[in-house]
């Protein structure tokens, strides 16, 4: 039998496109039912079980709540391209970051960085707006092989912005 996934074990269909409160309510409904406190009195098996499950709803919960992980768990059920295996950048993006990245370093005050970070996250809800749009056509029957490479693209370059993101 095949271990459920992570949309399975929230309830939800699997795609890209989740309303965030879904995924919340479904967590919350899902972990009453599976809580350890809950199964106090059962038998150290039913413990043992409901601690795993317990587990496998938070590690459910966490990856689906998050746009990117999301898209990653979502590319890999699809047996998409692993990170490694597309790293060319568009030149125009790596001079992008680049330009950011130097423009940060030179910031002199907060509220130059506030705007740096402003840009920096509006490009990001950009991105993942992009890769909203590749989960769609892949959904609706563009080619399969080359949406998949142009979501793992995307998703590395999402990297790179998250990466300056975290710098800050």
């Amino acid at each position: 039998m095949n271990e459920p996934t992570h949309f399975e074990r929230l309830g939800l269909p699997r795609r890209f496109a989740l309303d965030p409160q879904e995924i919340e309510s479904r967590y919350l409904v899902r972990s009453r039912a599976l809580h350890p406190d809950f199964h106090q009195l059962a038998s150290s098996g039913e413990q043992q079980a409901s601690l795993q499950l317990s587990a496998e709803l938070n590690e459910a919960y966490a990856v689906l709540r998050d746009p990117f992980r999301r898209a990653e768990y979502l590319l890999e059920l699809a047996g998409g391209p692993a990170a490694h295996d597309v790293n060319e950048m568009a030149p125009e993006f790596l001079e992008e970051i680049l330009e950011l990245r130097m423009a940060l370093a030179e910031a002199d005050d907060e509220a130059e960085h506030a705007k740096l970070e402003k840009q920096l996250r509006e490009r990001q809800a950009r991105m993942i707006q992009e890769i909203a749009n590749d989960f769609a056509a892949l959904e609706g029957g563009a080619d399969r092989e080359s949406t998949l490479r142009s979501i793992r693209q995307r998703l590395n370059a999402l990297k790179y912005i998250q990466n300056l993101l975290r710098r800050r």
